[in-house]
C-alpha cells in the first residue's frame, strides 16, 4: 500500500503493529495466569478501537470488555489540559483488575483523569497498555493503582502522529500504519 499523501513519514508498518501487539498481549497473558480473576478491558474512545479490538482478539483469557469517552483535543492538535469523561462505563469495575487501553499517552492529563475515575469507582488496580507512548509531552507523572503495570508498544518521537485508530479532526482513522501527519494538513 502507498503512503498516503498526508503523510510525511510513516512510523510504524501495519506488521510492525500487529507484530507488537502480539508482544503485549503475550505479556499481559502471562502476567494474568490461571486462576487469576480475569481482567477488564477499558478502551479508551475513539483513537484506542481499533488497537483494543487487535489486542483483545490476542489474549487468550476471559475477560470484560467495555469503552470510555474522555475528550482532551477536540478538533486541535494540542491537548487542553483538562480533559473530560464524555460517556462512562456500563461495566463494574469495583473489586476488579482493570487494564485502561490507549491510542497514544502525550501529557499524561486523559490517563491520569480516567485512572482517578476508575480508582473511585473501586478498580483493585489499574494497568494501562498504550499502543503509543510519548513521554517528551508528559506533564503530569501518571499513578497507576495496585498492582497496575504499564504495557508499552512503542515510544513516539515528539510529532503528529495518525492512523490505525487515531484521527485530526475524525480524519486518518482508518490508515493501517501510523504516520506523521505533514503540518500543513493541521496547522
Amino acid at each position: 500500500m502507498a503512503m498516503h499523501p498526508h503523510l510525511d513519514r510513516i512510523l510504524w508498518t501495519e506488521d510492525q503493529i500487529s507484530h507488537r501487539i502480539s508482544e503485549l498481549a503475550a505479556q499481559i497473558v502471562h502476567d494474568f495466569p490461571p486462576p487469576s480473576p480475569p481482567p477488564v478491558f477499558i478502551g479508551v474512545a475513539t483513537g484506542a478501537f481499533i488497537f483494543l479490538a487487535d489486542l483483545v482478539r490476542k489474549i487468550d483469557l476471559p475477560f470484560t470488555v467495555d469503552l470510555v469517552r474522555a475528550q482532551s483535543y477536540g478538533s486541535g492538535t494540542v491537548s487542553n489540559g483538562a480533559p473530560t469523561i464524555s460517556s462512562d462505563l456500563k461495566v463494574e469495575v469495583h473489586g476488579q483488575h482493570v487494564i485502561l487501553v490507549e491510542d497514544i499517552v502525550d501529557t499524561g492529563h486523559t490517563l491520569s483523569r480516567l485512572i482517578s475515575h476508575l480508582k473511585l469507582k473501586g478498580a483493585s488496580s489499574v494497568s494501562v497498555c498504550t499502543l503509543l507512548d510519548k513521554p517528551a509531552r508528559r506533564k503530569v507523572n501518571v499513578q497507576l493503582v495496585g498492582e497496575g503495570k504499564f504495557y508499552r508498544g512503542f515510544e513516539c518521537p515528539d510529532n503528529f502522529v495518525v492512523g490505525y485508530g487515531m484521527d485530526f479532526d475524525e480524519r486518518y482513522r482508518n490508515l493501517p500504519n501510523i504516520g506523521v501527519l505533514k503540518p500543513e494538513h493541521y496547522s
